[in-house]
């Protein structure tokens, strides 16, 4: 039986600097996500298209939603495989393209995990759920690019 969830958000333009956009320039590329009960994140558009590079911009949340969901799982069927996972950071990597016309897209991601897995660990059983997560993560589920994984591991 398939279940359905409903995720919300608020997206608000916040560079209007007085004239809307009347001229190319004459307006930021930023803006804020607001969803319900949580703290609002400022945004903008990548630099290379005029954006604030001290802000995450679409790109950035993509890759980061999609290491992040890939992450919750990970540690979910860790855990239910008897892997005690001390500690987990990843570093992904995502490569895009930009048309003739301008347009964009990614074509691949490399999640790159470094993880602490408890000392005596069985460390091809904590590689091969990496591979198990893309059958469950949201994301992983919905992108149309490839998603790879170069975990590391430490026994602590």
């Amino acid at each position: 039986m398939t279940k359905h969830h409903d995720f919300t958000a608020e997206i608000v333009w916040t560079g209007n600097r007085g004239e809307g956009t009347k001229t190319y320039r004459g307006y930021d590329r930023t803006w804020r996500i607001t969803t319900p009960g949580k703290a609002p994140i400022e945004c903008s558009n990548d630099p290379m298209l005029g954006g604030d590079p001290s802000k995450p911009n679409p790109e950035d949340l993509l890759l980061a939603s999609l290491s992040a969901c890939h992450m919750l799982w990970y540690l979910h069927l860790a855990s239910s495989a008897g892997i005690v996972v001390k500690h987990y950071e990843d570093a992904p990597f995502g490569v895009g393209e930009t048309g003739a016309r301008g347009e964009g897209r990614f074509i691949r991601a490399v999640l790159r995990p470094k993880i602490t897995v408890e000392r005596g660990a069985d460390l091809a059983k904590a590689d091969s759920l990496h591979h198990d997560v893309h059958h469950f993560c949201f994301i992983a589920r919905s992108v149309n690019f490839p998603v790879s994984y170069e975990a590391t591991y430490i026994e602590d």
